[in-house]
């Protein structure tokens, strides 16, 4: 493989973000690389100007020492000479630059040491305490036993489990615990429910809870249903992850590669190429190639390579764009439906199909379609997503996977509460809609769609 095309199949798999930190090293790398920016052409200009000295001549700027008489002496008097503060309408006032102030968020463990600080401990108490909040996880839960944590910081586990139960009075409540069953159980005690139905529940059956068999605790509890379900409702608004309010993930939002628009009853596609630097070689290098100055050969051919990979960079970048743009077109004639109605009328398709149409191989659409987005007006969605497979309909048609899964999402999304649909009932319900498929398939859709089984969907 030529240099040139693998960096052309370097370029076509990377997403928007790794292709522009990309090109941003390159630059950094390459010398004879230059993006294109207004500044660049007022600099152009300035040289031009330069060059031409006789034309851009400047009349010399001189002081009038002369007093202009229409100036408003008596004003300018009374202002000067009033008690209160001068001000004048050609004073600039001092401006404050707020991008010079970063907010940052307080983590988990600065918020506990800055409450363990102002507790009155000793200094062997303040380092088993610094030792129990570093070894916390994001949630706030310590995976560490207090044997490990004597050990570590050379105390005894009494007083670990001593310097613990203080933390575990710090808020967010329920921080520091070491499963989720003592989590809970530090909230119930802080609202005040210790030896209560609550828990009861959350000590000894915290398995019914999850699986809502709540007539097995109450015939545990020997209490009545309605009872469990007032536990039950209190328990679940408890925190399971007291940490979670401190999380400094940041959400990553996507940037689409394309834009696809509808314009009266045409579609139009748009490259995105916001954000990617413009670049062109360096016009001093080329001239002085060109103009064939008096260099050493090693620098010459140095700058001859740079300028050779910075050629092919600029043509890659652009093969890559101009691909993008040619799989997208062919995506949008083969799920047209899609991009009018909806995800309901998406058709099955696969990688040769686009391969075929636009004459690439099957290998160079895959690349494409891997970590680029589009933006549709049905929403944005990864190129990979118009690719899925086909489910024979009962009437000898066939219906994208895709199309299928919205269907049970859509029947999901309308069922009683109260008597959620089996996945057997879900598969019966589509054979109305001539989609035939098994209980197993159902299931294993359910599960890309993240929706839990019946028995844990059901609310009283």
């Amino acid at each position: 493989m030529t240099p040139q095309l693998q960096m052309a199949i370097k370029l076509l798999q990377l997403s928007r973000l790794e292709l522009i930190d990309t090109v941003r090293q390159e630059m950094e790398e390459n010398p004879t690389l230059e993006e294109v920016t207004d500044i660049a052409v007022e600099e152009k200009s300035v040289e031009n100007s330069e060059l031409e000295p006789d034309k851009t001549k400047i009349k010399e700027v001189t002081i009038e020492e002369k007093i202009h008489d229409d100036i408003d002496w008596s004003n300018y008097l009374d202002e000067y000479n009033s008690s209160g503060r001068i001000h004048f309408e050609t004073e600039k006032k001092a401006e404050i630059n707020f991008e010079s102030f970063v907010a940052q968020k307080e983590s988990l463990h600065e918020h506990l040491l800055w409450q363990f600080l102002m507790t009155p401990l000793t200094k062997e108490e303040e380092g088993v305490g610094s030792l129990i909040i570093g070894n916390l996880d994001k949630d706030g839960y310590l995976k560490v036993s207090a044997e490990e944590l004597a050990e570590s910081g050379g105390s005894t586990t009494e007083k670990v489990e001593k310097i613990l139960s203080i933390i575990q009075t710090f808020d967010p409540i329920g921080v520091c615990a070491r499963d989720l069953r003592e989590c809970l159980l530090i909230q119930a005690r802080h609202l005040g429910l210790d030896d209560t139905i609550i828990t009861e529940i959350i000590k000894n059956h915290l398995k019914h809870l999850e699986n809502k068999n709540y007539k097995a605790i109450a015939r545990a509890l020997k209490v009545s249903i309605e009872e469990i379900f007032s536990a039950v409702k209190i328990i679940q608004g408890l925190e399971p992850k007291p940490g979670r309010q401190f999380s400094d993930e940041e959400p990553q939002y996507i940037i689409p590669d394309i834009y696809v628009y509808k314009s009266e009853n045409e579609f139009r596609i748009t490259v995105n190429d916001e954000g990617m630097p413009k670049l062109r070689i360096s016009s001093f290098y080329k001239n002085t190639i060109k103009k064939g100055q008096k260099i050493p050969d090693s620098a010459r051919d140095y700058v001859q390579e740079k300028m050779r990979s910075a050629a092919w960079l600029v043509k890659s970048i652009h093969q890559r764009q101009k691909t993008i743009y040619k799989v997208v077109e062919s995506i949008l004639k083969f799920q047209r439906n899609f991009f009018e109605k909806g995800i309901a009328y998406l058709k099955p398709m696969v990688l040769r199909d686009v391969a075929q149409d636009i004459d690439m191989h099957e290998s160079t659409i895959s690349r494409v379609t891997t970590n680029k987005y589009v933006y549709t007006p049905q929403g944005i969605f990864e190129l990979k997503y118009f690719f899925n497979s086909s489910i024979n309909l009962i009437d000898g048609d066939v219906i994208a996977s895709a199309s299928v899964q919205e269907k049970m999402r859509q029947i999901i999304a309308s069922e009683n509460p109260k008597l959620p649909y089996s996945d057997n009932e879900i598969s019966q319900i589509l054979k109305k809609f001539n989609i035939s498929i098994a209980r197993r398939t159902v299931a294993k859709y359910r599960d890309r769609l993240k929706v839990l089984p019946s028995n844990k969907r059901k609310q009283f």
